[in-house]
């Protein structure tokens, strides 16, 4: 459930947690963090070793006793001392002491909008322990719609595609709400693992995980679509040997290795219209669909969609940061509640 406006307006400082990178915004400031989610611990001493980038790093390259841990998995924080931990090393002891100036402080977290109870309340512990007296709660798919500037307030429909590293939400916003969604647990991790496993069992090949991103290599140019460049060459290590091998990976090859995942958003949007009134697919049928979150820049997905569905798909500007850039306009009253004037007999 979203908390309603005048509520996030009392909010100081606002938290994206995601699977991938944590965002905050602290009013006033603006974007003071984004960084991966990730944390290495000392498993000797527990000590907290890094945090964000540098953390993300060390993945796969340390020794024994130092783990890499992410503290965040699907959207849902699943450990949540590691999560208060990384949290406060990323905002810094400059911006925590603003914090703790505040008399009664305010945090607002995003949370996907099939968060069960304990994933809710997970969140609302990790940053009461950062000093929040008060936790307000709002749909990530609300926040973004809000962030990439859609008219999520008014009586019409808009789609929104939130395509995160863990999962795909989909909804139909109208007056502020959630008409109808649907959560695909396929991200761009899923991808990525489509492209790694096809790269080992038809190539033999091995890609290191602080390699460049596998999608990144394997699509380049246009990305998913046949104009894309035949082959490209990438970089591992041989499955038998062990040692570092070059191999050329035909393209076409590896769009048929990403279709099964991807074959399930677009199941995932028909669910929707099919749940939806049809007066709001009417309206989506010239607005179509905006797509938000970090994997909505792969390569050729909104052209793909497009000619599956037939319905306009457009990307919005800076779709990694649309949650939290959301979140901030909430907080800083920059979203204004549609007034209905009723008049009484």
């Amino acid at each position: 459930m979203t908390a309603r406006l005048d509520q996030l307006r009392r909010c100081h400082f606002a938290v994206d947690l995601g699977a991938s990178r944590t965002r905050v915004f602290v009013k006033g400031a603006g974007l003071v963090v984004d960084q991966p989610s990730v944390a290495a611990v000392n498993t000797r001493t527990g000590a907290l070793i890094a945090v964000g980038e540098f953390a993300e790093r060390m993945t796969g390259r340390t020794p024994h006793y130092i783990r890499v841990v992410r503290p965040v998995s699907g959207g849902s924080v699943v450990d949540i001392e590691m999560a208060q931990r990384m949290l406060r090393h990323l905002l810094g002891d400059k911006v925590r002491r603003t914090l703790r100036r505040k008399p009664f402080l305010r945090a607002a977290a995003c949370t996907p909008n099939d968060a069960d109870p304990l994933g809710r309340r997970a969140a609302v512990e990790t940053l009461v322990g950062l000093g929040a007296r008060r936790v307000e709660l709002v749909d990530t798919i609300v926040a973004a719609g809000v962030g990439c500037g859609l008219p999520v307030e008014r009586p019409e429909a808009t789609m929104i595609m939130v395509c995160g590293a863990a999962a795909t939400q989909l909804a139909v916003l109208s007056l502020g709400s959630i008409v109808t969604s649907e959560r695909i647990p396929v991200g761009g991790e899923a991808v990525d693992n489509a492209i790694v496993q096809h790269l080992r069992l038809q190539h033999e090949l091995i890609l290191p995980s602080q390699s460049v991103r596998p999608l990144q290599l394997a699509l380049s140019g246009n990305g998913l679509t046949p104009h894309g460049p035949a082959s490209t060459e990438i970089h591992g290590l041989d499955v038998a040997t062990g040692l570092a091998r070059s191999v050329k990976v035909d393209t076409a090859a590896v769009r048929d290795a990403i279709q099964t995942p991807l074959t399930a958003v677009l199941d995932g949007i028909g669910k929707v219209l099919r749940d939806c009134p049809p007066d709001l697919v009417a309206d989506l049928a010239d607005r179509g669909i905006m797509m938000v979150g970090g994997s909505a820049l792969l390569p050729g997905l909104d052209q793909m969609l497009r000619q599956a569905t037939g319905m306009p798909v457009s990307i919005a500007e800076r779709p990694e940061l649309c949650a939290i850039e959301g979140l901030g306009a909430m907080l800083e009253g920059r979203v204004e509640p549609l007034e209905l004037n009723l008049e009484s007999d």
